[in-house]
């Protein structure tokens, strides 16, 4: 029998290269994400049927409970199974912590701590229908151990996925499931080049500047790119994490240390 993961986030960037791992693992992958980003993750798509698997795409607006319901559905229904769901659509806002504002606080939380809640719920209904044990497998960051200046918004949003993660591993783990999350670094990806520019506006340091001061105190000498997020995604997705569950894991290279 096939292994279905889905990977909300998945056309780029990080979620990219989860999809692509995964599909060398031996999974079959549900490629979830904008409308807007169909085209985008039909590359996602090519990578894994390089690799040999099945991949769809899957319209998802993840701060949607509805919508999360119904692309899970789809994606069991259309690959035969549903085993993993890594949430990893998340969004990043860069403003001095005065300058937060009201709808901010509403965007940020709406994609990277209710769509997380919401999939682990859907998920987890969706194991118990299909009689799996399941894993969900969540996006927190280094942001999520340490609260970052200008990242103050983003900063609360991962601590909130972080304890998310916790309790949900708790309530779960009687019904075989296991719920645990990957905090990367700096990882050279879209986000981290809207990251580097908003700072540069803020500081006035060229643009790369920001990038390359932060990845400095990286102990292994280099940002991180996401096949090396991904290896760890592989780990927590594979029969060898079963009695993992609970834990926010760091791949940073060497950043922090929890």
């Amino acid at each position: 029998m096939s292994k279905v993961v889905m990977v909300t986030g998945g056309a780029q960037g990080i979620g990219r290269g989860i999809a692509e791992k995964l599909a060398g693992d031996g999974f079959d992958v549900a490629i979830a994400d904008l409308p807007s980003q169909e085209e985008q993750a039909q590359e996602t798509i090519k990578l894994v049927e390089t690799a040999g698997q099945k991949a769809v795409f899957i319209s998802l607006d993840v701060t949607d409970k509805s919508n999360f319901e119904s692309a899970v559905d789809e994606a069991a229904e259309k690959l035969g199974g549903f085993n993993v769901l890594v949430n990893n659509a998340g969004i990043a806002q860069i403003k001095p912590f005065m300058d937060v504002t009201e709808d901010d606080l509403k965007q940020i939380y709406s994609v990277n701590v209710f769509s997380v809640f919401f999939g682990t719920q859907v998920a987890a209904k969706k194991f118990d229908e299909l009689g799996v044990k399941g894993k969900i497998i969540n996006a927190a960051s280094i942001a999520a151990i340490q609260g970052f200046p200008i990242l103050s918004a983003y900063s609360t949003t991962k601590f909130a996925v972080r304890g998310l993660t916790q309790a949900a591993a708790q309530e779960l783990a009687p019904k075989g499931h296991t719920v645990n999350a990957y905090a990367p670094g700096i990882v050279g990806t879209g986000m981290w080049e809207q990251i580097d520019a908003e700072l540069s506006k803020i500081n006035g340091k060229p643009i790369g500047q920001n990038f390359e001061e932060y990845s400095s105190s990286i102990a292994l000498g280099r940002s991180s790119v996401p096949a090396d997020v991904a290896g760890l995604v592989s780990f927590l997705a594979s029969e060898n994490s079963d009695y993992v569950t609970g834990q926010v894991m760091l791949v940073d290279g060497g950043m922090l240390y929890n």
